[in-house]
């Protein structure tokens, strides 16, 4: 992810600064939608894996990037709490 874009995003719910996910925050997430765990803030299920994902810095939300592309709408946002965060 570029990390100018980087600089200039922010959680469009909490307005907190985000970061990558680390490499075992993404792997246990992951496992939480692979075991069908893992639900978007509109209750959906997260039913495809990441292979890139952002987080903010309080670890609260979590927004997937597809392709290089963040998205960030509210609703498609994960709890951080799947990613192993408290």
């Amino acid at each position: 992810m570029d990390r100018k874009l980087l600089d200039i995003l922010c959680c469009p719910i909490t307005k907190r600064p985000l970061q990558p996910l680390s490499t075992q925050e993404l792997e246990a997430l992951n496992r939480h939608i692979a075991d069908g765990q893992a639900r978007y803030l509109d209750d959906t299920v997260v039913d495809t894996p990441l292979d890139e994902g952002l987080i903010t810095d309080n670890g609260s939300r979590i927004y997937r990037v597809d392709d290089g592309i963040p998205v960030m709408l509210e609703e498609r946002s994960i709890p951080g709490t799947a990613a192993g965060r408290d």
